[in-house]
């Protein structure tokens, strides 16, 4: 809705609003990425890299890791 009123009614006031969602969506896509080259990555040592960017932008510790 908030994107509706931004670019039809061009009410800028949401605008904040908007850029925080669409910073949100992307992180989410990055992790979905990673995630997914965790799991899918052609060789053990790429997969292992991505396990680890993956679980650092979650922010899980070093110490709750396997």
């Amino acid at each position: 809705m908030q994107l509706l009123r931004f670019h039809l009614v061009e009410d800028e006031s949401c605008e904040w609003e908007i850029k925080q969602e669409l910073e949100k969506k992307l992180d989410r896509m990055v992790l979905r990425d990673l995630f997914g080259k965790s799991k899918t990555a052609p060789t053990k040592e790429e997969r292992e890299q991505a396990r680890k960017e993956y679980l650092d932008k979650r922010g899980v510790p070093e110490s709750f890791r396997w």
